[in-house]
């Protein structure tokens, strides 16, 4: 019997097991996973939820509560000082309806390789590593709880 998570579960202290996922993973509201102990449980959480890392997802009961974990995935990273080239990698990246990671210090995309010549091109320096990923989710997301 496969157990199914459906709640989120904000303030719960009672993790009884972890999951690592990758970002497509965590974008999906009903799919089945596999512990980070070796078992299988299943999701269905409300359409649009998009899992971040330290979230925490139980089953109905409580008993079974599953912290989230962002999977070092293979993305381009984009570090440089002047923040006007930064915005503007942004906007033709956004343009393209790209999920960013938008951070102070860095810009972070699911690696690709004609992004990541367009942004050379504009001189910028593109860095393809594996890192977790937790892009932003929208204006229009809604009242999630990031």
């Amino acid at each position: 019997m496969i157990i199914l998570l459906t709640q989120y579960q904000p303030n719960v202290t009672n993790v009884t097991s972890s999951a690592m996922l990758d970002y497509d993973t965590r974008c999906k509201s009903r799919t089945r996973i596999r512990l980070d102990n070796g078992n299988e449980v299943g999701i269905m959480l409300p359409r649009g939820t998009i899992l971040c890392d330290g979230d925490i997802i139980s089953d109905n009961s409580g008993r079974v509560a599953v912290r989230i974990k962002a999977k070092p995935e293979k993305v381009s990273t984009v570090i440089h000082q002047n923040i006007l080239l930064l915005c503007r990698a942004c906007y033709h990246l956004g343009n393209r309806h790209v999920a960013l990671q938008i951070n102070q210090n860095f810009l972070r995309y699911q690696s690709d390789h004609v992004l990541d010549d367009m942004l050379s091109n504009m001189g910028l320096t593109v860095n393809v590593e594996y890192a977790p990923f937790q892009p932003e989710n929208g204006a229009y997301y809604g009242n999630h709880h990031h």
